[in-house]
């Protein structure tokens, strides 16, 4: 069965452990490209890894080698300071990588 996990600040994704999912709290972004790494490995079965977007900033080049992988999906959502922008602007490239214009 597949998994669901949660990557940031633990401010952010403290509340996600209510619904069920695996949390990662990062305090540094070594370790944040550390946890990110275990967990993308296939044998640890994760479909879906949400990344908060102050993260996914500093470990774009991470997050980069999994965008053509059919899983983890790397998913960025805003944390606790509001959006960055980056998870919609994610989004475009993918949809415009799949149907090859940006119909967004």
């Amino acid at each position: 069965m597949h998994k669901i996990g949660v990557m940031g600040r633990r401010e952010t994704v403290i509340g996600f452990k209510a619904l069920g999912l695996d949390v990662f709290p990062t305090s540094d972004i070594t370790e944040a490209r550390h946890t990110l790494r275990r967990i993308a490995k296939p044998e640890e079965n994760y479909a879906i890894i949400y990344v908060e977007e102050n993260l996914a900033k500093e470990l774009w080049s991470d997050i980069s080698r999994y965008k053509d992988a059919p899983t983890p999906a790397i998913i960025l959502i805003p944390g606790r300071d509001g959006s960055l922008g980056l998870g919609q602007s994610a989004l475009q490239e993918a949809v415009e990588r799949a149907v090859g214009s940006n119909i967004l």
